[in-house]
């Protein structure tokens, strides 16, 4: 029998380290920075000092193959890593597994020439670099990669690149970006048109205009100008005209690593939920008591259930070499919604305690709300579902194939 929804040995006890890594050492840095206990150099030191130890322990890099000092975990293997990791604020980075440098490794592992690789994908596993990845605009939908105005010509052995770019995650600190730039005025499909530079940062014509504030602040997406920018020939990541395939290569591995963390935030919602509603009493007896609060609860499990089914099927075709694009796209959707829900009832289970910021929930749902368009927005994927659906039947008379083709 093929079917089995546990881990090996070896995984369980990679997870029980790095949630006692979290528990030790992880948890005691954010409840400091919770009470605004720090001054900038005392965090800069206690992360420095604590990715040290996570190397030390042999918690560094899980994602990565071991020749580039990695631990070689497979998708599925970082899902119990990954969720761990995804109930605080600060897990992913301490172990050098944070979007964007996590999906821009990746990316550099598979498109890279070996001198790229030497320049750009070691220091960025060694934690001496950071890197940002460089596509959306603000003139075009970031949904639709073929309309991307950012325009790169030849000149010599450069390229002059001129165009705008913004939400650029990780811009400000990241010493090289992952730029999409359109190289192809007439191709022969719209989704030939883009190529892919490796930008070192700082350079002449890159711009940092701002850190775009959202909804819950500051947090480093940032709005770049890009004005006769010079980028050597040998700098292009990949062929001519692939800079499309290349960032759908990338997002969508990358997407699922989101849906991972996700989890592990909306368990934190719903453990929260329960808590609250075992030590409330109104009205004659505990919330728990209440249906109205079990059927939040019943919801919430539900969807939590789902969407680790769904994230573990999909790392599973990733790690299985087949196509997942699908089985993806759903997980993206149904899990940033899950997500978005298990907040919002946890914050109404703990009343006027919930919407204050005495707990992280205010804050777990300012973060959340960008996750159902982040990646591709809800309506995108929902569209591209439905298109797959329709086309397995029309192709084979039966939707089992859009269903994840599982053997049901």
């Amino acid at each position: 029998m093929a079917i089995d929804f546990t881990f090996p040995p070896e995984i369980d006890e990679v997870r029980d380290r790095v949630r006692a890594f979290l528990d030790d050492h992880v948890r005691p840095l954010e409840v400091r920075l919770a009470a605004n206990d720090w001054d900038r150099g005392d965090l800069v030191r206690g992360i420095v000092e604590l990715r040290k130890l996570a190397h030390e322990q042999g918690l560094w890099l899980p994602h990565m193959p071991e020749e580039w000092g990695g631990m070689g975990l497979t998708h599925v293997q970082m899902a119990a890593v990954s969720a761990e990791a995804g109930k605080t604020r600060l897990g992913s980075f301490i172990l050098n597994a944070q979007a964007p440098d996590e999906g821009n490794m990746h990316t550099l592992l598979h498109w890279a020439c070996d001198a790229q690789k030497e320049d750009y994908l070691r220091p960025l596993c060694e934690g001496t670099k950071r890197s940002c990845f460089a596509m959306t605009e603000p003139e075009v939908a970031g949904s639709d990669p073929t309309l991307i105005r950012t325009h790169a010509y030849p000149d010599g052995d450069e390229w002059v690149i001129n165009g705008h770019k913004w939400f650029i995650s990780g811009a400000s600190g990241a010493q090289f970006a992952i730029l999409i730039a359109r190289t192809e005025d007439d191709p022969d499909l719209p989704q030939a048109a883009n190529s892919a530079f490796l930008v070192d940062i700082p350079s002449e014509g890159w711009e940092i205009v701002r850190d775009v504030e959202t909804m819950s602040g500051g947090h480093n997406h940032c709005e770049i100008q890009i004005t006769d920018l010079r980028v050597h020939k040998d700098k292009m990541l990949g062929g001519r005209g692939q800079g499309h395939l290349l960032g759908q290569a990338r997002l969508g591995p990358a997407r699922l690593a989101h849906c991972m963390r996700w989890i592990g935030q909306a368990e934190v919602a719903l453990d929260m939920m329960v808590d609250r509603s075992l030590n409330r009493f109104s009205h004659g007896s505990l919330l728990a008591e209440k249906q109205g609060i079990q059927w939040m609860i019943a919801d919430s499990a539900m969807e939590l259930y789902q969407c680790k089914l769904m994230v573990l099927h999909a790392a599973y075709l990733i790690d299985a070499g087949l196509d997942f694009k699908s089985e993806v796209s759903m997980a993206k959707h149904f899990v940033a919604n899950t997500l978005w829900r298990t907040i919002d009832r946890s914050i109404q289970v703990h009343g006027a305690l919930g919407y204050s910021t005495d707990t992280p929930l205010a804050g777990m749902m300012t973060q959340a709300r960008w996750a159902r368009f982040a990646d591709g927005a809800d309506e995108i994927h929902m569209m591209r579902i439905a298109q797959r659906t329709i086309a397995a039947y029309s192709d084979h008379g039966t939707t089992k194939a859009a269903t994840g083709n599982l053997p049901l």
